[in-house]
C-alpha cells in the first residue's frame, strides 16, 4: 500500500493546481452549452445567389446537350430501323419508309417524307433541319431545249445541216449529246482525215446510242463527201485489206482464205460468211471496197 501512497500525496501548490484546472474545465463546459455561438448577422446577397444558381444551372444544361447523341445531316432515304428509332420515329413509321424505298422510289422533299412515313408535325419540324438531299435533287439543272421532237417530220437532204461541217455547238442541241459527245463526234470526224464518208461512220463514235445517232440524222447528214479509192475485194491484196477500218491482219487473211475457196465473191455482203468477220460494221468496211 505505500508503494502507491506516493502517487496520491501532492504538496499545497500541487494541489492548488488542480483545483485551478478544474475550475477552468468546469468554466468552459458551461459556456459550451450555455452561450449561442450563432451570428444573426449575417447577411446574403441574394441576386449574386441567384446568379450563381443560373450560371450552375446553364453548366448542368450545356453538359446534358453534350452527352446526348448529336445529329449530323443525313439523306432521309437511308434511314435504317436503328436510325429511326434514335430519331423518334415509331416502327410502323420506320416500316412505311422501308417499303417505299423497296419500290425503287425516292424521297425527294421534306413534304414527301412526311407523306411516306405519316410523322407528326412535331417530329418533323424536329429532324427535317438535318435531312440532307442530293444536289441534282436541292438544285436541278435546267433542262436544255432541243430541237428534236417525237412528232417532228423527217427533214429533206436540203433541209439537213452537213455534218462535215458541224460545229460542237450545233452538234449539243441534239437531244442525247451533251459537251462531250459533240466533242468526240468533231474529233473523230477530224481523225478521219476532216469529212465523214457516209452517215454511217457514225456507228464508230464511241458512246452514241442508235436512238442518239437517228435523232443526230435527223437534224445532220453528211455532204460533200471527199471522194475515196475503192479496193476491189477479188483483187485487193493483205496489205491492202488491213487498210480498211475494223479489218486486222487475221481477219484480212481469212477472207483471202475464203476469196479462193469461192473463186471470187459475187456481193459484198458475202463477207458475214468470213470467219471472226465484224458483222455489225459490215457497212462501214463497205464504203472502202467494190466488186
Amino acid at each position: 500500500m505505500s508503494k502507491y501512497k506516493s502517487h496520491f500525496t501532492f504538496t499545497k501548490q500541487q494541489r492548488s493546481g488542480i483545483f485551478v484546472l478544474l475550475l477552468l474545465i468546469l468554466a468552459l463546459q458551461c459556456v459550451y452549452f450555455f452561450v449561442d455561438f450563432s451570428s444573426e448577422d449575417i447577411k446574403v446577397n441574394q441576386n449574386e445567389l441567384a446568379l450563381f444558381r443560373a450560371e450552375v444551372d446553364s453548366l448542368k444544361l450545356i453538359k446534358l446537350i453534350e452527352s446526348k447523341p448529336k445529329i449530323y445531316p443525313f439523306n432521309p432515304n437511308f434511314i435504317t430501323d436503328y436510325k429511326g428509332y434514335t430519331l423518334g420515329m415509331s416502327t410502323d413509321e420506320i416500316d412505311r419508309l422501308l417499303a417505299f424505298r423497296k419500290q425503287n422510289q425516292w424521297v425527294n422533299s421534306v413534304s414527301d417524307f412526311q407523306n411516306v412515313t405519316e410523322v407528326s408535325d412535331s417530329l418533323l419540324d424536329k429532324i427535317s433541319p438535318y435531312f440532307k438531299f442530293p444536289d441534282w435533287v436541292t438544285n436541278p439543272k435546267p433542262k436544255t431545249q432541243y430541237s428534236y421532237a417525237k412528232d417532228s417530220k423527217p427533214k429533206s437532204f436540203d433541209q439537213k445541216l452537213n455534218l462535215n461541217t458541224a460545229t460542237a455547238e450545233q452538234l449539243k442541241k441534239v437531244n442525247g449529246i451533251g459537251e462531250k459527245l459533240s466533242e468526240r463526234i468533231v474529233a473523230y470526224r477530224t481523225k478521219l482525215g476532216g469529212s465523214f464518208i457516209d452517215d454511217v461512220q457514225l456507228q464508230d463514235v464511241y458512246g452514241l446510242s442508235p436512238e442518239v445517232i437517228n435523232r443526230t440524222l435527223n437534224e445532220f447528214t453528211v455532204k460533200n463527201a471527199k471522194p475515196i479509192v475503192k479496193l476491189n475485194l477479188n483483187l485487193a491484196t493483205l496489205e491492202d485489206l488491213v487498210t480498211i477500218q475494223h479489218i486486222d491482219y487475221e481477219i484480212a487473211h481469212y477472207i483471202i482464205e475464203e476469196r479462193t475457196l469461192r473463186d471470187g465473191f459475187k456481193s459484198l455482203n458475202e463477207l458475214t460468211k468470213v470467219k471472226d468477220f465484224p458483222v455489225k460494221k459490215i457497212e462501214i468496211i463497205k464504203l472502202y471496197l467494190t466488186l
